[in-house]
Order: C-alpha cells, then structure tokens, then sequence
C-alpha cells in the first residue's frame, strides 16, 4: 500500500472533529493520525505523531488559532498548516497567510472539496477558499494604496486605545485582551478597528511593530 499522507486536527468542537476526521478518512490517500481540543494540546502532540498536514481552528481557548500556528511555525514541524474556520474576516486571512499558512478554508465549505483542497496544498500549493480570493484582492488593492501610517505627535488615542494598543504589542489575541480589561470580545474588535484606523494601519502586527518603534 502507498504511503498515506498524515493528518493532525484541531479543534475545540468534538463533533466537527470527528465529522472533519470521518471525511477525511474516507479518502484511501489520508490518515487522521490524532486529534487535540485545543492549541496547547495540538502543540504537544504534534510533534510525536509527525503529521505531514495540520487543521487548526481560529477560535478556541487560551491560545488562539492564529498564535497555534505562530509557534508551529518557529517549532520547525515539518508539515503544512491550514486554517480550517467560520470566520472570511478579511483581518484573520491576512493573519493567518504573515503567519506562515498554508491554506485558508471555511468551515462551510462543499465537503468533497475537502480533501481537493489538502492535496493541492500537500502539493506546495497555497489554497483560499474561492469566495474569499475577491477578499484578498480588495485587501492587497488597499494595502498598494494606503497612506503612511502616521507619527505619534499627529495622533491622539484614549486611555483605553492606549491599553488596547500595549495589549497588541504584547501580542495578545482578542480573548486574552478581553480577559485582561475586563470587556467583551466584540467591543476589544471595535477598539481595535477603530485603532487601526486612527494609525493608518490595516493589521494588528503592523499595531504592533508601530507601538514597538514608539518605545
């Protein structure tokens, strides 16, 4: 029998696992060889069972989606990652493309183009899920064009951006600064909307890298 490729879920919700895992499973070219219910966990399995591709959620406790995959990525797992998730938020696809993705697909997706998808990436391909790619253009448009973020003498944030701003640098995630100002998860993404904007900025690692180089 012809080596199969190895696949490595996460995911917070046991009953998407499980229906991604039957899914994939039933393709004679793949083997789910573990799942794990969270980021922590993923990180410490993964490297045991060497996974030649791994599905990560956006949304889960903790550590999010989108740091699981920063620290895959400086762990030098050799495998493919890919953002399995709900959310076609033109911020998160960026984030997760900086953040060394390799793939980006939605939760919502046709299930016999699952496995497609997984195999082009194996391939060296970087797969988007087709309704976002007009997304992605319209984020690259607006990036070729955007002014100069500007200095801080020429902008004035609240205390509260202020704090969003330090929460940013420190490379918090949304849930993690929620937990620490006490406030929702909704209004943290208004502030940091509303930050962006002020900073003539378009992501939350450019927030960053601009609060480092105030300091």
């Amino acid at each position: 029998m012809d080596k199969k490729f190895k696949v490595f879920l996460i995911d917070d919700h046991a009953l998407f696992r499980k229906g991604v895992s039957q899914m994939i499973s039933s393709d004679p070219e793949f083997e789910v060889v573990g799942e794990a219910s969270s980021g922590l966990e993923g990180l410490a399995l993964a490297p045991q069972l060497a996974p030649d591709i791994v599905l990560i959620d956006l949304n889960m406790k903790e550590v999010d989606g989108l740091e699981t995959l920063r620290r895959f990525k400086g762990s030098g797992l050799a495998a493919r990652f890919v953002v399995l998730t709900v959310s076609d938020a033109e911020d998160d696809l960026l984030e997760a493309l900086r953040a060394g993705a390799d793939g980006y697909l939605l939760k919502d997706m046709d299930p016999a183009q699952l496995c497609t998808s997984l195999k082009k990436i194996l391939g060296g391909v970087t797969v988007i899920q087709d309704r976002l790619t007009e997304v992605l253009k319209q984020a690259l448009q607006e990036l070729s064009v955007k002014p100069a973020p500007v200095t801080p003498d020429q902008v004035s944030l609240t205390d509260r951006e202020q704090e969003i701003l330090q929460c940013l640098a420190d490379g918090l995630s949304n849930k993690a600064i929620a937990r620490k100002l006490g406030i929702s998860d909704t209004t943290v993404k208004v502030h940091v909307k509303h930050l962006l904007s002020k900073l003539r900025l378009t992501s939350r690692l450019e927030a960053a890298v601009w609060a480092h180089r105030q300091k």
